[in-house]
């Protein structure tokens, strides 16, 4: 017997599997087990997503963490599923799942691969608001880039959660979100630099040539002040990276570009630093 799907196990024996059958392609594993009475055949994470949802009450939707992972702006799916309950609906204790109930309603829940979830924009604005205020920025601009909202559907969020914990942070962080910024480490240099009171910086600037065409495009920088501001990570210890950085730098510097390269430790440890080196060839 060939089977595709996710079953509870009495349609398995309704099928016309027996219990031993059931048993022995679970040994072979030809079928899983993915919680109590729901088997699906070669599982991938989102068969084990719509398996779990069989057990789970009406009105119940993917959120948080687990919500934002499969509308495209996570930054990788969490061990644990985020579900978001009505309020006052009791959940039966299911390994692996953590149960949120509601605060507010969930107004138009949809549909992806075929899981409940909550709006894109309620994702985020529900995530932003339990973020430090260095990790809500990046999730912000991740939401906004991977164009599963807009800004306005941000907006219209912030307003359904006046008054909870945590708003007034977002409220101040909508206006500066921005979609160009590539990854998390962009967006909080960034924000450093507006914390300490700076112009806000450009993201993803190209530098041109007298020809205009474009040459390197930059992390941050200020465009009418040929000021560059890059984050290295780890990948630009690669030697081919390096030599490429090297030939970049010289062509930069000889077009009359001022470039400042920060690391983790600036980041992370030494933020004052970041604002008083940009400060010092901003603002001379």
């Amino acid at each position: 017997m060939e089977i595709e799907g996710t079953f509870r196990y009495p349609e398995l024996r309704t099928a016309g599997m027996s219990r031993a059958a059931v048993r022995h392609r679970v040994a072979r594993g030809d079928l899983r087990r993915v919680t109590r009475g729901i088997y699906v055949p070669n599982p991938s994470r989102l068969d084990l997503l719509r398996a779990t949802f069989r057990r789970l009450p009406a009105g119940a939707v993917l959120g948080y963490q687990s919500a934002a992972a499969l509308h495209g702006f996570g930054t990788s799916p969490p061990e644990m599923i985020h579900v978001i309950v009505p309020t006052g609906v009791a959940v039966t204790r299911i390994r692996g799942v953590v149960a949120h109930e509601a605060v507010l309603p969930v107004l138009g829940p949809v549909e992806l691969a075929g899981v409940p979830c909550v709006p894109a924009a309620r994702c985020a604005i529900d995530l932003a608001r339990q973020l430090r205020r260095m990790d809500a920025l990046p999730l912000l601009d991740a939401v906004l880039r991977s164009g599963a909202c807009r800004t306005d559907d941000l907006w219209a969020e912030v307003g359904r959660h006046a008054g909870l914990r945590g708003v007034c942070q977002v409220r101040n962080l909508v206006p500066i979100a921005d979609p160009r910024a590539e990854c998390r480490q962009e967006s909080q240099l960034r924000l450093v630099l507006i914390d300490a009171g700076l112009p806000v910086p450009e993201p993803q600037i190209w530098a041109c040539d007298r020809y205009g065409s474009r040459v390197y495009r930059l992390d941050l920088g200020y465009r009418e002040r040929r000021i560059g501001l890059e984050y290295d990570g780890a990948s630009h210890l690669d030697p081919e990276r390096l030599r490429y950085d090297r030939a970049r730098m010289n062509w930069l510097a000889t077009n009359g570009w001022k470039m400042r390269y920060f690391t983790a430790r600036d980041l992370y440890s030494r933020p004052a630093h970041i604002a008083a080196t940009v400060r010092a060839i901003l603002l001379p």
